[in-house]
């Protein structure tokens, strides 16, 4: 049976990681200990975290969810604590409107390695210093949906288990093999027989129907930071230049789209 706790006291130390704790906070929660916490949103990705492994600390839920929509949650970790109140008073508390009326405070897991999780791969993405977020999100609900195997991120990049960024995914940051890489990521990649495809507006690229690209047996498609796109140098040691031909004088996409566009040519 569920630990259900109604809220009466805002200050309650418990409550710290829902309320009073940054994101950057809960990274370094245990430290010098653990991985650390992340806080997901919504039972529709609680559920896709539980799945995937990861270990709920607590949850924070309202009210009139218990013996619904949270319901499935709660039954299968019923030592886990669990806050209450109405709609108002979370919204209060946290300062947003819960998605779902459902958040979980879950215990981060030590990253694997590039190597590890590219081993069997065919198909990857590389996130260059893409630091929004929703962007984050975005792109791993494309990757997932669309046959990326694993996504790589260099440590400019948004966190994928920052709140925004796991809810806007869907969940699916937890189903995608991710980790992020330090700068010899292309290095590790070549070794491993991948060809590199940066997605960059250059005239000197080919098409993202070009043959030989989707014919290349491993394939990471590279994508950059928002507005100033991929780094020079990043793109000259990549294999291929790609862009994504543009009508009615459009000069770019939103990397997220760009993200989608790519891995449906590509995935396939």
């Amino acid at each position: 049976m569920a630990q259900i706790t109604k809220i009466t006291d805002f200050s309650s130390p418990q409550l710290d990681v829902y309320a009073r704790l940054s994101e950057n906070q809960l990274f370094h929660y245990n430290e010098p200990y653990g991985e650390g916490l992340f806080i997901a949103e919504s039972p529709n990705v609680i559920l896709r975290a539980l799945d995937a492994g990861y270990t709920p600390l607590s949850f924070l839920v309202e009210d009139k969810h218990i013996e619904t929509q949270a319901a499935e949650i709660l039954s299968r970790c019923p030592d886990t604590p669990v806050y209450t109140a109405e709609f108002s008073v979370l919204t209060q508390l946290t300062g947003f409107k819960l998605t779902r009326g459902m958040l979980a405070a879950m215990e981060r897991k030590p990253l694997p390695s590039l190597q590890e999780i590219c081993a069997d791969c065919r198909r990857i993405a590389v996130l260059e210093n893409v630091m929004n977020p929703t962007n984050i999100g975005a792109i791993f609900r494309s990757a997932a949906a669309l046959g990326m195997e694993a996504v790589i991120l260099t440590n400019g990049c948004s966190n994928p288990l920052y709140r925004r960024a796991s809810r806007v995914s869907m969940g699916t940051v937890f189903q995608i093999p991710w980790t992020f890489a330090d700068d010899s990521w292309q290095d590790a990649l070549k070794n491993m027989g991948f060809k590199t495809a940066a997605m960059a507006l250059s005239d000197n690229s080919v098409s993202i129907d070009n043959p030989q690209l989707m014919a290349e047996e491993k394939l990471a498609i590279v994508l950059g930071t928002e507005g100033d796109g991929l780094a020079l140098q990043t793109i000259a040691d990549c294999d291929y230049t790609v862009k994504i031909p543009m009508a009615h004088g459009v000069d770019s996409l939103n990397v997220a789209a760009a993200s989608a566009v790519a891995f449906w040519q590509l995935g396939r």
